[in-house]
């Protein structure tokens, strides 16, 4: 077991039991996740809550990338550090960042991307960009989608729901290894996401079932 490994042993029925124990939540369709072998998760993202939640609710230790503004903030820098979290500056080309997420799909991790690139503040999932599927391509991993939905408008005080939704794994080996498959895989990624939020707003109308599964693709 190595650092990593046993920062999420420690981190995750800690802070991550904080994030389930303040907010009220259901996981759709986790069982969908590969248990081994490298993978790209592709997640949307409303809130701060969303990084412990989903590392909570997924059953691997999540390999993040966070911009390098939060690696620099005194504490949570290193905190997250300890977690195996990438840094990468966005806007940019970040060779480094590129680097390190190849090298964690290679060797057989779970690599976790907010694939917006920020918050979304409309309360909707925004645009996907090519990251997650410039890693997968190069590397001939998986991408496995995962959407959140009710984190929007949860606030410390307030506790509101959030539920979760795994996609199925989805194989884009029969694209170019070049922008032009990159914009495609990402168009279909971000199609995913949008599938799986419109499902959980459903979701959340009909009172969280605890039962429901993510319809397949």
């Amino acid at each position: 077991m190595n650092g990593v490994d046993v920062a999420w042993a420690f981190g995750r029925p800690t802070i991550g039991g904080l994030a389930r124990a303040f907010t009220p939540h259901r996981n759709y369709g986790v069982e969908r996740v590969p248990l081994t072998g490298g993978i790209v998760l592709a997640f949307n993202h409303f809130s701060w809550i969303d990084p412990p939640l989903f590392g909570s609710l997924c059953p691997r230790t999540i390999h993040y990338v966070a911009k390098v503004e939060a690696h620099r903030v005194p504490g949570l820098g290193q905190l997250i550090r300890a977690f195996g979290t990438i840094s990468v500056r966005r806007g940019e080309s970040d060779r480094e960042a590129v680097r390190l997420m190849r090298e964690a799909a290679r060797a057989g991790h779970a690599l976790g991307l907010f694939v917006e690139g920020t918050r979304q503040r409309s309360g909707v999932p925004g645009h996907a960009h090519p990251g997650a599927a410039m890693v997968a391509l190069q590397e001939g991993v998986p991408v496995q989608a995962a959407a959140i939905h009710g984190s929007q408008t949860w606030r410390p005080g307030n506790f509101h729901p959030a539920s979760v939704a795994w996609g199925e794994p989805m194989d884009f080996s029969g694209l170019p290894r070049n922008a032009k498959g990159y914009r495609e895989a990402s168009a279909e990624i971000e199609r995913e996401l949008r599938r799986l939020w419109e499902w959980l707003v459903l979701m959340h109308e009909l009172g969280r079932p605890v039962d429901a599964v993510p319809p397949a693709r």
